[in-house]
């Protein structure tokens, strides 16, 4: 209710909203550029995946015009330098994986850390989203979890053989997002999205992932709690 309240006070046209615009949708922007190529990267990991990544690659592909339209809609050029460096580490730590060939470790980074952050940010973004973005967004936000569910599906298969990986490439990992949400969390704020509701949200979702796969309560809440120390 906070958030819908907020959507009716925010001035779309204003130059505050749209200079912390620029940045939150470059992020976005460059998100889906970053997750087309790690699909790609993956099918090489995973030849018998190889077509159903292919089309989630398409799809991110698809995902980033959108934004780019949304960009356009409100007169706003998206600062991609800022974006780039945004996902530097986590880019980084993903090539690395890749070239070490630990296929688990880019799984958890793109198909459960960046796909749970993604949902959690855009389901916190519509209520307040402009309507051009918010028609973009909710289209968007069904695809993710159709991401999102790839891989959990591989994961919970290979669960037992990657349960040691899963837990190390977490510890790793998921302190960079709270690293990259500090960043950005007053950006966030003008754009009526309270940092709060996005770590909460988050939390949910990749909670509820990790379970999936075949994580217990302990194990999860353990994991988490890596997440927390940047927060």
């Amino acid at each position: 209710m906070v958030q819908m309240a907020a959507s009716l006070e925010l001035n779309f046209a204003s130059e505050t909203y749209k200079d912390a615009y620029s940045r939150i949708n470059a992020i976005v922007i460059e998100g889906e550029q970053e997750a087309h190529e790690n699909y790609i990267t993956l099918g090489g990991m995973l030849p018998e995946s190889q077509e159903d990544l292919a089309k989630l690659s398409k799809m991110e592909m698809r995902h980033k015009k959108g934004f780019e339209a949304c960009a356009k809609n409100l007169s706003v050029t998206p600062d991609m330098p800022f974006a780039k460096e945004f996902f530097a580490q986590l880019h980084e730590n993903f090539q690395i994986a890749a070239a070490t060939g630990n296929t688990v470790t880019c799984l958890l980074i793109q198909s459960l850390i960046i796909e749970c952050f993604a949902i959690a940010a855009y389901n916190i973004y519509i209520p307040v989203a402009d309507s051009f973005a918010k028609k973009i967004t909710e289209g968007v936000v069904k695809d993710e979890y159709m991401h999102l569910n790839f891989g959990e599906v591989w994961l919970q298969a290979n669960f037992e053989a990657s349960k040691a990986e899963l837990q190390t490439a977490n510890r790793q990992n998921l302190p960079l997002i709270w690293r990259m949400l500090n960043n950005v969390s007053k950006d966030a704020k003008v754009l009526g999205m309270e940092k709060d509701a996005l770590i909460e949200d988050f939390m949910i979702a990749y909670g509820e992932a990790l379970g999936n796969i075949g994580f217990n309560t302990g194990e999860i809440m353990r994991m988490s709690a890596y997440g927390l120390i940047g927060a």
